[in-house]
């Protein structure tokens, strides 16, 4: 593997978190680099996991570009050194692996060995829990992590509050995805790095159109303002 050197972290780098037991009764005992960088890996990966439970399957990590090119394999291949990997986890206790079945295919699925993931683990097991979304192929070249709204704000502006939490969820209820993305790059290149700013960037297209830039007097898009400036959050959006 070629040598790099790190640039160094941004002052608003986003953080991962991790339990402190980790490094003291889990670390210490992990003696393969690849369990090392897989269960770094899910850690990361569920860190940006909404909704219940949280898990990942075993088709995404073996078609995750990041995780597999940090994978070192000498006489097999890379797949078979993450497997084992994955293995190891599961005995030393640090994840759980449960197999469901989604149409009639087995499918392979980790967790966090903590008291949600056991608690999940029970549920899958009795048939407890709807039905689980689908996941990326196994052999895909690229999965996506989704960059919801709460990783966007931790990335671009700062540590997370439980109000600002309420009223960030408020607004991915309210504009597409990929509008609340491009608002926060928009606010990221202006410097503005605030969320009442990037509101009034998410009001501006709602009333405008997102790609037009101009002003309407549509009567839609009147009735459309009057839904995001009158709404809970407007007092946040006008003037």
């Amino acid at each position: 593997m070629s040598e790099i050197k790190f640039s160094g972290f941004p002052s608003r780098a986003e953080v991962t978190p991790i339990p402190n037991l980790f490094f003291t009764a889990v670390m210490p005992h992990i003696q393969g680099m690849a369990e090392l960088k897989a269960v770094l890996h899910i850690f990361w990966l569920l860190s940006r996991r909404r909704g219940y439970p949280q898990f990942v399957t075993g088709a995404e990590l073996f078609a995750d570009p990041t995780l597999m090119g940090g994978i070192e394999a000498i006489d097999t291949t890379k797949e078979e050194v993450l497997d084992k990997a994955l293995q190891q986890a599961v005995q030393h206790g640090i994840m759980l692996h449960v197999t469901i079945n989604r149409e009639g295919q087995p499918e392979d699925v980790y967790l966090i060995n903590s008291e949600a993931g056991r608690e999940a683990v029970s549920k899958i097991e009795q048939g407890r829990l709807p039905q689980l979304p689908p996941a990326p192929a196994r052999g895909d070249t690229e999965v996506n992590v989704p960059r919801d709204i709460f990783s966007l704000y931790e990335r671009n502006i700062g540590m997370l509050t439980p109000l600002i939490a309420e009223q960030l969820k408020e607004a991915e209820g309210l504009y597409p995805a990929d509008w609340i993305e491009g608002a926060f790059k928009e606010a990221a290149a202006l410097n503005k790095r605030s969320w009442k700013y990037i509101l009034r960037i998410l009001e501006r297209w709602a009333i405008e159109g997102k790609d037009n830039g101009k002003f309407g007097r549509d009567t839609k898009k009147e009735r459309d303002r009057e839904k995001y400036v009158k709404g809970k959050y407007g007092h946040m959006v006008k003037g």
